[in-house]
């Protein structure tokens, strides 16, 4: 039988001092950005026009800044993919109107004009407004506390205790801060596709720490001469394939999304990977041990 708690310390310390980065770098980055935003955002949350750009072969995106800030298009802000020729244009729009394709439409023209033996084709066209982007952004936030509520009281009432509930509370909000985090460092970009796969991370990680949370229930009245620390143990040995069968079926799908899905799925698909992947650390490394100490206190 694995031991699973011999370690939960040390864990229990890397994920404090995990959190404790990202509280540092959040500042840090909210700190030194023109914008005041430690995140990138997408024009879902900020508003204006936004165009995926495919081209036949890779270009600095300095020039491409350069050259549609000479043509008199400004506020660009241009990003680039390490691994494909694919580029993001970002520019602000103070309305939406029927110009928008045409704006789309007019800095491909530009591009393809001042790129000779480079072709330009337009693969996406996000644009909305920025009163509207902040709108969404508030929104995003309230759909993630209130999925983190509704699911700290589904699980005290399941299980009528506030140690479980508050276990799986804890590794919820740990399975957050990790994707955020990820995208803090990286400079990924959040969007509605991003806040969407969060939602679907807290869905995948409540299951599999409720798989786990009503094993230990059930052995506490099966086993009534055992610790808590053993029959946590136990309960995850128990559910321990179950939970790896999961991990890698959800995997077979994941992986080959992040892969070949492109540049439009590319946040997405890594949002879920990482949010699976840390969705199971936590449900064995942060719900379980939170809920021990609260169980315990209790008894006592």
């Amino acid at each position: 039988m694995i031991d699973f708690l011999k370690y939960r310390w040390v864990f229990a310390t890397i994920s404090v001092m995990f959190f404790l980065s990202f509280l540092g770098g959040y500042f840090y980055k909210a700190k030194i950005s023109p914008t005041g935003n430690a995140f990138v955002y997408s024009v879902e949350f900020t508003g204006g026009l936004e165009v995926l750009y495919s081209l036949s072969q890779p270009v600095a995106s300095e020039k491409i800044s350069e050259i549609l800030e000479r043509r008199a298009i400004s506020g660009v802000v241009v990003r680039t993919f390490t691994d494909t020729a694919d580029v993001i244009v970002r520019v602000p729009l103070r309305s939406l109107d029927s110009s928008v394709e045409k704006m789309a439409e007019s800095m491909r023209d530009v591009l393809q004009e001042e790129l000779p033996g480079v072709t330009v084709d337009i693969q996406k066209t996000d644009a909305i407004t920025a009163g509207v982007g902040e709108t969404m952004r508030w929104k995003s936030i309230q759909a993630i506390v209130v999925g983190l509520l509704l699911m700290l009281i589904y699980i005290a009432w399941r299980f009528w205790s506030f140690a479980f509930a508050a276990g799986a509370v804890f590794a919820l909000f740990h399975d957050v801060i990790v994707i955020l985090s990820f995208f803090l460092f990286f400079n990924f970009e959040i969007s509605l596709n991003v806040i969407g796969a969060v939602l679907a991370v807290l869905g995948y990680s409540i299951n599999d720490t409720i798989v786990i949370f009503s094993r230990i229930r059930e052995n506490i009245v099966r086993l009534p001469g055992k610790s808590i620390h053993d029959i946590v143990n136990i309960s995850l040995n128990e559910t321990l394939r179950r939970t790896l069968l999961t991990s890698f079926a959800t995997a077979l799908v994941v992986v080959p999304l992040a892969i070949f899905g492109g540049e439009v799925l590319r946040t997405l698909s890594f949002a879920l990977l990482i949010g699976f992947i840390f969705g199971t650390y936590s449900s064995i490394y942060i719900a379980s041990p939170v809920m021990m100490l609260l169980y315990k206190s209790k008894n006592k």
